[in-house]
């Protein structure tokens, strides 16, 4: 795939805008409003504002409340997408009224508005990590890659413009590798990139969640760096059109009133919201389990933290360089205003914004079992796992440097003393062993076999 300019594509999403009407409109009678929700289904962590939230029925719920007061009926049009580019032009187009997308295409979705004089607004947040965890660059099991400074002359996929592109190249600008002249990058969705990883047309693959999870569980990647080293906040979010917000804000209020609603059962319920977005998505539980369970790879509170927020101010510069964005005011893009009201005071929201994510526990999901284990310990779980084998049906452990939660059985494990370290990749355990005198690596089953 060929990447789109910026010329290009702001000509056409003028094209797009001139041919298309708005979304969000009264019908002919004047009384009944749609509302059209581009989200991505697959992309997990986007979930209380996508596939947790249209299977709990909670925006529906919200807007036969608000047609009772305003004498309106509402209507609810669900439009999923693979990534955030195609909802940023159907919102340019007035065609979708709220979506949701990654921090890079956020940025995308506010400048193009912007230059197209369709202006969007950032108003939640979905799913975030504060040191960039969501994101992973993978290889092929049996590469002889172990070190991002490997990827010189090498083919990479991505999808250029989101998230994962923008882990990519702050990775590899790290590891003194230009990020366009140093390798040849691919633009492709996620399940080309995928496809073509496990071809053996690509050396290593950049995404978001929940592709790196995904591809590890099913054996056919392994992970070569982790996005958390960068130690900087990556989130999606919510956008909506200024436009559609300044004509009916009760409808953006009661979409965010629905988000936290749809949060607070996730975090209540971590289990059966595993269990939904699994079955909307077809994606396996132990993989949403990863991501979206207790201390998951991404944390999930609606509330526009100042932390995250100043991480938009970083990420321009990045896409500019690209040149995929022009001028962005980030400023002017967030706006709290809806979501402040959705928590119904300003003592409630203020108490949300406090909120720090969780630390990451060991945990184990056995076979028939409808709970988790927890575990003190990486080598309590592994003794636990080590004696019940053949019913293990997934088991999590934080990387010992960075805290992103991946699966045991697919962790580098490092023996430290008496103490048994999990890390996503070889080279997060690389660079423990370096402070650890003494320490080495082991196999899953020899850590298994250390740990009786």
């Amino acid at each position: 795939m060929q990447r789109t300019t910026l010329p290009s594509a702001l000509a056409a999403g003028a094209l797009l805008l001139s041919l298309t009407g708005c979304g969000g409109n009264a019908d002919a009678d004047g009384k009944t409003v749609t509302v059209t929700v581009g989200y991505q289904s697959k992309t997990i962590n986007t979930v209380t504002a996508g596939t947790l939230l249209r299977s709990l029925g909670a925006f529906e719920r919200e807007l036969r409340a608000l047609g009772r007061r305003d004498g309106h009926t509402y209507k609810v049009k669900w439009q999923d997408y693979a990534t955030g580019a195609p909802i940023t032009a159907q919102m340019i187009a007035g065609k979708v009224d709220i979506g949701s997308m990654g921090d890079f295409p956020l940025l995308i979705n506010s400048g193009r508005g912007t230059q197209l004089n369709a202006p969007t607004r950032l108003v939640s947040v979905t799913g975030y990590n504060l040191r960039g965890g969501l994101n992973t660059v993978l290889t092929a099991p049996g590469s002889k890659l172990r070190a991002l400074s490997g990827l010189r002359g090498k083919n990479v996929s991505t999808s250029v413009g989101s998230a994962a592109d923008g882990t990519l190249v702050r990775a590899l600008r790290q590891a003194g590798i230009d990020p366009e002249g140093g390798i040849h990058k691919l633009n492709q969705q996620p399940a080309v990139g995928a496809s073509a990883l496990e071809a053996g047309s690509v050396d290593a693959l950049s995404q978001f969640v929940a592709w790196p999870g995904l591809l590890a569980f099913q054996g056919k990647a392994t992970a070569l760096y982790d996005g958390a080293r960068l130690n900087l906040p990556t989130f999606h979010g919510v956008t909506t059109r200024k436009a559609f917000a300044d004509e009916r804000p009760a409808v953006v209020q009661a979409f965010l009133a629905a988000q936290i609603d749809a949060t607070r059962y996730l975090r209540a319920h971590p289990l059966d919201a595993t269990r939904k977005v699994a079955t909307a998505t077809g994606l396996p539980p132990e993989v949403v389990y990863l991501y979206n369970g207790t201390g998951g790879i991404a944390t999930f509170d609606p509330t526009l933290k100042p932390r995250l927020t100043a991480a938009l101010e970083k990420d321009v510069p990045v896409l500019r360089d690209a040149k995929l964005v022009g001028p962005v005011d980030v400023s002017s893009f967030v706006d709290d205003r809806y979501l402040k009201r959705a928590y119904g005071s300003a003592d409630a929201y203020a108490k949300a914004l406090r909120a720090a994510p969780p630390a990451s526990p060991n945990q184990l999901w056995l076979k028939g079992e409808d709970r988790l284990r927890t575990f003190a310990t990486p080598t309590e779980l592994l003794r636990f796992a080590g004696s019940h084998r053949d019913r293990v049906r997934a088991a999590y452990v934080p990387d010992a440097a960075t805290g992103t939660r991946w699966f045991a059985d697919r962790a580098i494990w490092v023996r430290d003393g008496h103490e048994l370290r999990a890390f996503v990749t070889p080279d997060n355990a690389r660079g423990w062993i370096a402070g650890h005198p003494g320490a080495r690596t082991l196999s899953y089953p020899a850590a298994l076999a250390a740990a009786r």
